[in-house]
Parts: structure tokens; sequence; C-alpha cells
């Protein structure tokens, strides 16, 4: 009975004084039910079906290519592992939307609707930083597909829907409401993500299904859930409809891996403390704490220690929602706000890919010399965007190794700073230390933010 309440509550039915006596009193009444927005958005709800070759560890050290070549063949025999998943068909030509977790290291996977038909699929884009990927199946008619809401518009409070697969059982469909907006202290994927809260019931197997507003509309791809037991706990986490719908506009274009525009700065969530020293009178906002010479907000006006107050006519208030933002507007100009020394400064900002200058230099190390097989580069924006390294580093990154180079210890994302003692910032200042004659060899290089040395002899 409460429950029927609550919902004659929410669609405006009218409701007696003695709530308690209230009982159906006509057919509308009797057959209220969430079944018609069921019948519209599960036929778009697929599961999915990962296949991948996986080894059992026996060497202690697998997976780090230095260890690796000593204790080759260590590994146990290969088997296959089936993954579990779901996802939402976005349009009718086949394009289906699904957890990047789902379906990464697939060798084969296999996309079967609500009505039992089965299709292969192949990966048309992944995006492992918010955990999203766009498979392609072929299909002789068109499927159903599901229209993509605007997240934005999502209120606390919101009645919603969650499709998916649960623990294998079938499509499955649970209701809720929307526990919260900007949700961002989850860890996802490969970085921190931003999502939609939800209590609507998410367990394992729900991954890559659909959260669904009243309209039938995706509003949000679950994605993740707290729990201590494996179970739903009624905290569930859904990627946002507009970052899905971000990811989707690529993979129609033809990238495979979907970019962001190039911020250039870190920052820090303006805290009650950081507040009281800039003089604010509420802790709002995401504080500069370094910034690139050729970012586009250091253009735009912006240095350290301002605190960004909106991007895109929305505000910004942590450093995932600013990655967020980002991701949803793409490249092009976008207003913003910002505080600077007390005053709040508008202006504009001109959105892209990171600066590929100056010239990254790029070579494959043939000689024979102690980095053969590497393959280097000058480290620019580009290449700081493109490895995740620090915005002040500093050296010659590491794109690739095989050969010497990989044998020796080198991997790809490492930054070189000196050979030798020598230090070194471009590709031919690497090449002219290394071409030097030598017994014994020393490399410092940073390792994903680590100081490190290599030392061994020829």
């Amino acid at each position: 009975m409460r429950r029927l309440l609550i919902l004659l509550f929410v669609l405006g039915l009218p409701l007696s004084a003695s709530a308690e006596t209230v009982v159906p009193r006509t057919s509308g009444e009797i057959a209220l039910s969430f079944a018609p927005v069921v019948r519209e958005a599960a036929p778009a709800v697929v599961n999915i079906y990962a296949r991948q070759q996986v080894r059992d560890r026996i060497n202690p050290f697998a997976g780090d290519p230095f260890f690796d070549q000593f204790f080759e063949g260590m590994n146990g025999p290969a088997r296959m592992e089936n993954a579990l998943g779901s996802g939402v068909i976005v349009s009718g030509d086949g394009l289906v939307v699904t957890n990047y977790h789902v379906i990464s290291d697939a060798t084969d996977i296999r996309v079967v609707l609500a009505d039992r038909r089965e299709y292969a699929a192949r990966v048309l884009l992944v995006d492992p930083q918010s955990d999203l990927a766009v498979l392609k199946v072929e299909a002789d008619t068109d499927l159903p597909a599901l229209p993509i809401g605007d997240s934005e518009a999502l209120q606390v409070g919101d009645l919603v829907l969650a499709i998916g697969n649960p623990f294998g059982v079938g499509q499955t469909v649970s209701s809720g409401i929307v526990s919260g907006l900007a949700r961002s202290a989850l860890q996802v994927g490969d970085g921190t993500g931003y999502f939609v809260q939800t209590d609507a019931p998410i367990n394992p197997g729900n991954s890559g299904g659909a959260l669904v507003d009243m309209a039938g509309r995706l509003v949000g791809l679950n994605t993740a859930i707290l729990t201590k037991d494996g179970g739903s706990n009624g905290i569930g986490f859904a990627v946002p409809s507009n970052l899905v719908a971000a990811v989707v506009a690529q993979a129609k274009s033809g990238e495979g891996q979907f970019t962001r525009p190039w911020a250039g700065l870190s920052g820090q969530e303006v805290d009650g403390s950081v507040a009281e020293a800039l003089g604010m009178e509420r802790p709002v906002g995401v504080m500069i704490t370094a910034l690139h010479p050729q970012s586009p907000f250091a253009a735009a006006g912006l240095g350290e220690g301002d605190v960004v107050l909106s991007l895109g006519g929305a505000p910004i208030n942590t450093p995932q929602e600013f990655l967020y933002r980002l991701s949803v507007l793409g490249d092009g100009v976008q207003p913003m706000t910002y505080l600077q020394n007390g005053t709040t400064v508008e202006a504009d900002v001109i959105l892209g890919p990171a600066p590929d200058r100056p010239d990254r230099e790029t070579v494959t190390v043939t000689e024979d010399v102690i980095l053969r097989g590497a393959t280097l580069a000058r480290i620019n924006p580009a290449v700081i965007g493109e490895l995740r390294l620090p915005l002040d580093a500093t050296g010659v990154a590491v794109l690739a190794t095989k050969d010497f180079a990989f044998e020796m210890g080198l991997q790809a994302g490492d930054v070189l700073v000196a050979i030798n003692g020598v230090a070194v910032s471009t590709p031919s200042e690497a090449l002219t230390v290394a071409r030097q004659p030598a017994r014994r060899w020393q490399i410092d290089l940073i390792r994903q933010g680590e100081p490190l040395r290599l030392r061994f002899r020829l």
C-alpha cells in the first residue's frame, strides 16, 4: 500500500486526508505500473558474453617485462574465461555501449538480445579512463535502440529503473530513485570517475546495463556498486548519459580511442581552510595548483592559485568534475568563470587537443647501442597527455621497447633523465650519450612518478 501511495503522489493522483483508507478506484489506478516504460526500454538492453584467454600465474614476477625474460615458461597453461555483463543498443544500426571492464582483453564478444537473437560484436572505441566501450554488431534489420537522455536534467529523487542481467539470471528490472549527483569519490577504470548515484538494486552482471528515466530514456550506464559482500546495498553508480553520448559520437566519427580536450593543469577541491585563506564566503570551485605554459587556461588568463568556478555554464567543484566537463564539452570555445585575487572574472577558453610542439622528434633506435629497440620522443604537451605524465615532466619519453632496451628493463611510459650521469632532454642527446664506449652503464629514469636507476655491465 505504501508503494502505491508513493506512486500516486508522484503522478499527481488525488490522496485523501486519511491516507490509510485510500484504495484504487479506477482501472487506471489499479493498473499503475512501470510496465509501459519497461516494455519500451528493455528490448534495447542486451547481455554481453566476452571470452578471454588467461594463464594462472605461477611466476611471482609475472607481468614485469624485466623478470619475465628469466621466468619464461613458468606460467600455467592457457585457459578460457567467460565474462558476463550487460550493454545498451543506442542506435538501430547496431551500436552497443557497455563498460570497458566487461570486454577488456576479450578474444570473442557475443551480444544476445532480449528476444534471444545473438550476434558477434567488434570493438569500435574504448575509454578505460571512464570505463566505457562502444561495440558494433551487424544485423539484417534495425535493432531496438534506447534514446540517450540528458543526465544534466536529473534531480535527486527522480524515479529510475536499472535494467541488466544480474548474476546471469536473465534480464531483470529494478526500481529506485536518483540518490545523488556528481559523485566523484569512487575509483573506477583508469581514473576517479564522476557518477549518478541510485538506490535501484545493481549487482554483478548489471555492469553496462541501462539506468532509465520515466520517459524511457538512457540517463546512465550502470557501472559500480559499494558493497561488503558482493551484493547490492542500495548504493549503485552509473556513468552519466551525457558522457556516454560523447563517447558514442566519437565512435560514430571513426575514432578508436576516446579523446578529451587537454587542460594542461592540475587542481584541488576548495575546502573550508582554502576558502578562508582566499577570503571566499563558502568553499566552491577548484583551485589551480599547477599550470603548463601551453595550457589553454593559461592563455585565457588563469594562473596558479586562481579558482575555477564554472566551465561551459556548469559549476565546477572537484577535479573529477572538471575532467567530466572537458569530456562532455569537447573541442571549441567555452565560457568560464574564475576567481582571481578576490575578483570574479568571466572569460572564454578555447578547448582542444594537447599541442604537439615542440616537435617530439620520435626515433626508434636501430643502432647497436644500449638503447637499441627503444622508441624515444621529446616530451611536449601531446606526449604528456598520451602518457599521462606530470605537467613538469622533463627528459626523454620511452614510447615502446623491444630487443635490448626491453631486455635491460626499460618500459613504455618511462622518462629517461640521465645516462651515465649526463642529463638528456631530447632523443638525439640520448643517442649521443648511448654511442659513447663504456663497459658500465647507469640509466636514471622516472617510472610512474618514482625515480629508478638501472645499472649493468656489457
